[in-house]
Parts: structure tokens; sequence; C-alpha cells
């Protein structure tokens, strides 16, 4: 059976951007002439008219809607982008935020005139905590890679308010690729850690790294299940030796979706750890935001958190300020919008719900493992959770075909390829997360596709060399536009 989502040609209109379709004094609307004096001060005003596109209502209308055509999305099939959890975000979620309580509410309304959003804030930073067994949260940070940054601040403030001055943080190779960024950003200087031949930390590459490092060593960074989708054994071990030297263990809650419900990191002797709220709890994910990567602790690190705190006190929700506080990392308390969508999932969901996501997340991963590893590599033997790494190997020996070929040919399936030559410990690395939303249907028919792949690569009938074809834009000339950088209107071609 060939796969039901397979891409087809199609008629596809190209198109400029808009201002290409501007023409003067076109207008899309007109507006009556004020009845009431220009109130704006003259300091404000405009010297020159704005850069804006002068064109008609149907012209934007039709401009966007073909720009979105060209788009893959959730909404149309699988997407299988494996360590980025791209799943489905259930519609009762944005009904839920267009009420107009939640999202007409002004940021600055004192605390007496938002008390509903203040509670919601406020149980979804103990729902969080309770999740994973910490024992307090923030919701500030905007995304994923700002909480890491707020995480390792705190453990900063920390060290500095008893004295210790440290250097290094020690970051697994199996880690979320943004850790060291933020180690950066951090003030920390980033220490590989290298990992065991099943693909997690082993507590003697933790032991040489402490023995090397000491006092020095202010975290240890990890991502849990990593980025190879397994799970770190040694974790709790690792914990009693960091623990012992005055360290802190951080962890990226990236993968959070493997394991709710299941295990808590706070079990595992975690010390702060961030949330994707895009990836675990549904919120939107991708476009530049607005996101939200909250932010638990333990209490040692609770005086850290940032400015303001919500506190519930005698029936009414109110904010305070620590002393200690790393400060704003956020304006108002956080994108108040995701929050909604997240509260929303977990009530839906509740306790036992939100385990059988992951137990569904765990079971499409390794269904598809098993359809897979009959004609690809497996990136490691361990077994795998919410994800599974593939690699090309077979394939260059077969037909000299690479994962890059691989991933475009899986285009003409009417797929979006999964996340490719990544983690970098695998070579030819194909990252595949089904995520649990995906059915059985589903499952078989990318499945189907990446075996049809194979297979043909085995047969030596085709190298997909040429790979998309039945894509809008075909394949393109990778050197030449790496060496002829297209950076304005002007430097298009004509």
């Amino acid at each position: 059976m060939k796969p039901q989502s397979g891409a087809t040609s199609c008629l596809m209109l190209r198109e400029g951007t808009i201002f290409e379709r501007s023409t003067p004094e076109r207008k899309g609307f007109q507006l009556s002439f004020p009845e009431v004096p220009r109130l704006t001060p003259t300091t404000f005003s405009r010297t020159e008219p704005a850069e804006l596109p002068e064109v008609a209502e149907l012209q934007v209308v039709r401009h966007f809607t073909r720009l979105s055509s060209w788009n893959y999305a959730i909404d149309l099939g699988t997407f299988p982008l494996g360590s980025c959890t791209m799943k489905y975000n259930p519609r009762i979620n944005e009904e839920m935020a267009a009420l107009a309580g939640f999202c007409d509410v002004h940021p600055e309304l004192p605390p007496p005139f938002c008390q509903g959003s203040l509670r919601l804030i406020f149980q979804l930073e103990r729902a969080l905590a309770e999740i994973v067994g910490l024992d307090a949260c923030t919701l500030q940070p905007a995304a994923g890679a700002l909480g890491e940054f707020t995480g390792l601040t705190m453990v900063r403030a920390f060290h500095e308010k008893h004295g210790s001055h440290r250097k290094y943080v020690l970051v697994p190779e199996s880690a979320h690729g943004t850790n060291p960024a933020s180690c950066i950003l951090a003030g920390y200087q980033a220490i590989t850690i290298k990992v065991g031949p099943e693909g997690y930390m082993t507590t003697a590459s933790v032991e040489d790294a402490i023995s090397k490092y000491g006092r020095d060593i202010a975290a240890l960074m990890t991502t849990n299940p990593n980025t190879l989708g397994v799970f770190e054994q040694n974790i709790s071990h690792i914990a009693e030796l960091l623990h012992g030297i005055g360290a802190q263990l951080i962890m990226d809650g990236a993968n959070m979706n493997a394991i709710l419900g299941i295990a808590k990191p706070g079990d595992m002797g975690v010390d702060v750890m961030q949330y994707n709220l895009h990836k675990t709890f549904s919120t939107p994910h991708g476009g530049g935001g607005p996101g939200a990567g909250p932010v638990a602790c333990r209490s040692h690190l609770i005086p850290f958190l940032p400015n303001p705190r919500i506190v519930h006190k005698a029936g009414i929700y109110d904010v305070e300020y620590l002393p200690d506080s790393i400060g704003k990392v956020k304006g108002a308390f956080g994108n108040f919008g995701v929050m909604v969508r997240a509260l929303t999932y977990i009530m839906n969901h509740g306790s036992q719900g939100l385990r059988t996501v992951s137990k569904n997340a765990v079971i499409n991963a390794n269904y598809l493992r098993a359809q897979l590893q009959k004609k690809y590599q497996l990136g490691t033997s361990t077994p795998h959770f919410h994800e599974c790494v593939l690699s090309d190997s077979r394939q260059i020996q077969q037909n000299g075909t690479k994962t890059l070929q691989i991933a475009k040919a899986l285009m003409d399936y009417g797929y979006h390829p999964p996340t490719v030559y990544f983690p970098l410990t695998v070579p030819g690395a194909m990252l595949i997360e089904p995520t649990e939303t995906e059915s059985l249907q589903e499952l078989d028919q990318l499945a189907e596709a990446f075996l049809e792949i194979a297979a043909r690569i085995e047969n030596k009938e085709d190298t997909f060399e040429n790979a998309p074809t039945k894509t809008f834009v075909g394949k393109v000339d990778e050197v030449g536009a790496a060496r002829k950088l297209i950076l304005s209107v002007d430097d298009r071609p004509r």
C-alpha cells in the first residue's frame, strides 16, 4: 500500500513580497475623519510616511493565503522532528486562551483587578512543580533557552551568596544542543562530558571531571532522557557525586514528554530544571514565539527565583519581591496566553492522562524503531524512550546515499523530514519522535515511506540526488547559496 499522504504535483502559484504588489494611493481600508482633536504630541509625529505596502484588502488575503499553502504543519500530517516534539495543540487550549477574561487582561493591572489571572499562574506553577517533584516554579522565561539561562543564573546567584565563585558547568555530549551556549551566556565555561557506548553518562566520566576541576564546578547540565532518546541510568549516583562537592544538578526538561507521571526529576536528585511548554504541554511551537520555558527548583534555590513572585494569603493573590532574586527575565509575568493553554492541557488530562501521554509516546517511538531497524542502522542498541535514532551507514554502503538525500526524499512522500545530523554522537543521524498523538495508521504510513526509500536505495534504483521533485521549491544549489548570499531584496537575481 502506498503512503496515503504521499506528495503529488499540483498547481502552485509563485509569490513575491507584498511590497511588489504595492501601488501608490491604493487603499485596503478607509477611516472616517476623526471628530475629536488629535492628542498625539508633535514630538512623536512622523516626519515621513511609514514605509508600508499600499494594497487592497483582497490582495492581502490572497497573498497570505498563498503563502500559507506552502507551509507544512502538524495539522496537515506527521511531524517527526526528534528532540523538538512537534505535538498537536488541542483546540480546547485555544478556546480557553481566547476567553475575554484571559486575552483582554492588561499586564499592569493591580492584583485586586486580576485575581483570576494570578490564580491561574499560581496554580500552573504548583502543578508544574508537582509533576517534576520540586518545590517551586517560575513561569517568567519566554522560551526553553531563556529557561536554561534563568536556571544557570539562579545557580550562579546561589554559589555567590555562599561566597563561592565557580567557573565550570559539565555538559554531556548527549545533552540538548542549546545547553553549552546557555552556560556561556550565564558566565560559565562548558566542559564536555563523553557518554558511554550505551548512549548515557558513566559515573566514571563524571568522577574524572570532578577530580580535574573539583569545587570549581558549579553544576552539571543534562537532558533526561537525553537527545539519543536514552534514559540516563546513572543520574541518581551522579547527583550524589555533584552534591558531594556542593555543585548542582540542572536538568533540561526538553524531553519531559517521555516521563510524565512515570518518573520525577526531583527523585533523581535534580536541583533545578526548565520545561518547554510547547514540547511537553502542547502550547504552540516555533515561528519566533511567544513561548514559555518555566523553571522549577528545590527549596534552597527559591530565594533566587525571578521577581515578582505570586503569593496566596488570606484568600487573596498578591505579588512579593525576593531580596536575593536574580531579577526579572521577562516583562510582566511572562507570556500569559501560553500559560492558559498549558494549564488547560494539564487539567484536561489529569495525572493519569499525563502518564498515558508519555506511555503512548514511548510506545509509538519504539514501534517505529522496530519497523525501521529492518532497513536502517540504529544509532544505539540501548532501549529508546520517546524518540529513536537511525543512521545512514547502511545506505552509504549500498548506494552512497546519505542522510540529507533520505530526508529530502521523504518530502516527496508528503512528510516533513526528521531532525538530521543530530545528535552529533551518531554519524549521519536521523532523530525521529512521533509523539503520542500519532495513530497506528499514521505510523505505518510513515514507516512505509522510510522503508520504500531504503528499498530503492538497496536495489540501486535511486540515490535521490535530485530530491525533492514534488515540492514547490525543488533541490537548491546549496554550494551556490552559501557563496552567493542574498541578504536583501536588492541582491536578488533580476
